[in-house]
Formats: structure tokens, sequence, C-alpha cells
């Protein structure tokens, strides 16, 4: 998925992926979206071409993760056209966001299950849907519920009720339990426009 077995030379030092890794692998989704940008701009700066070998699909998804639709948008505009046509897994988390953007959710589960996504995307899909199910609904039906998360029915209930969901059996609809409510973090202002004048130079570069 990260692809930095293709990366030689000064390129392979600069494009290590192991922070995403770690993220990744210990469900910290939260991280990836700063992980991912941080890095863009460190490679960007040193003068790596890191556009063919980059994780956009995950990236992508890490800003959908965080609720960041403009960050989504402003990195696919960066994109290199070749990869915004010939990527599938690109394509399909630009489809996610589009959809959730425009709030046409069943449209969401018609791009999920159009693709076969890599176990990583999947992973920090189904965080993400279950995220957006949490703060959406008070009841949802298990049918809905194991669409959106792209999921059987009877896997659906069981993830459901491992994060405290209740389901009755009879009506087979699952009552949500609500997240709660954090202050938000200030956003680091400097690193955000940094980020976009960046993604920005880039669109005009591709354009």
């Amino acid at each position: 998925m990260l692809h930095s077995n293709k990366i030689q030379g000064a390129n392979k030092a600069a494009m290590d992926f192991s922070l995403l890794s770690e993220a990744l692998t210990s469900k910290s989704y939260e991280k990836v979206a700063d992980i991912c940008d941080e890095h863009m701009l460190q490679v960007a700066a040193e003068g790596v071409a890191f556009q063919d070998d980059w994780p956009y699909a995950i990236h992508l998804l890490g800003h959908i993760y965080a609720g960041d639709i403009n960050s989504m948008r402003f990195l696919w505009k960066s994109m290199p056209a070749t990869l915004k046509e010939g990527n599938p897994e690109v394509i399909a988390a630009w489809k996610i966001g589009q959809k959730l953007w425009m709030r046409d959710y069943g449209g969401v589960y018609e791009a999920i299950r159009g693709y076969d996504w890599s176990q990583e995307a999947q992973d920090l899909y189904t965080k993400n849907m279950f995220q957006l199910l949490q703060s959406a609904y008070s009841t949802i039906s298990i049918q809905d519920t194991a669409l959106f998360l792209g999921m059987s029915e009877d896997d659906a209930t069981t993830f459901v009720q491992q994060q405290g969901w209740a389901v009755d059996p009879a009506s087979q609809m699952v009552t949500v339990k609500k997240q709660p409510i954090v202050t938000e973090q200030k956003l680091d202002a400097s690193k955000l426009q940094n980020l976009t004048e960046y993604q920005l130079a880039e669109f005009t570069a591709w354009s």
C-alpha cells in the first residue's frame, strides 16, 4: 500500500513512512492526516519526487476521518492527473469524500462497495463511518448499519456491540451510544497555511 519498497537511494531515506505505519497498525487514525501532511511538507522541501509513491488514498481518508473536507479537496487538487485518472483506490477514496461533502450517505455506501480496498484503507474507512453514524443517529437498523460499515449484518452486530451499542434482536434496531463531547484543539494556523500554500502551488503546477 505504502510502496516504500519501490523507493531507492536518498528518496528511500526521505520517504520514511514508519510513523504512518505505526499509526495505522495501532489504529490511531486521528494521527494519519497530520503525519501525512507533515511528511509531505518535509519531502517537498527536500526536493524529493514523491508523487508516484505517495499513499494518497490513505492521506485522503485521513482527512475524511478528521472531518477536514477542505484539506481533502486541496490534496486532491494537488495530485498529478495521472493518479487522479489511473489509481482506482485514490479515485474511490475521493468519491467517498465527495459523497460525504454532499451528505449523500447512500452514495458513500456505493463508493465503498465499488472497490476492493486494502486492509489499511478498509480499517480507516470503517472507523470513519462508525464515527459518522455515532454523530448522526440515535437509532438505526442493523441492515443500514451493515451497509454503511461495509459488513455483513452479523459482523456489523458484533462490531457495534463491541463498541457498547445496544442491538434489539426483535426489531433489529441499534441504539447508538453517543460519544462524550470534548473541546476541540486549536489548529496550528501556520502549519495549515504552509500546507495550503504548498498544495495550491502543486495544483497550479499540475493544472
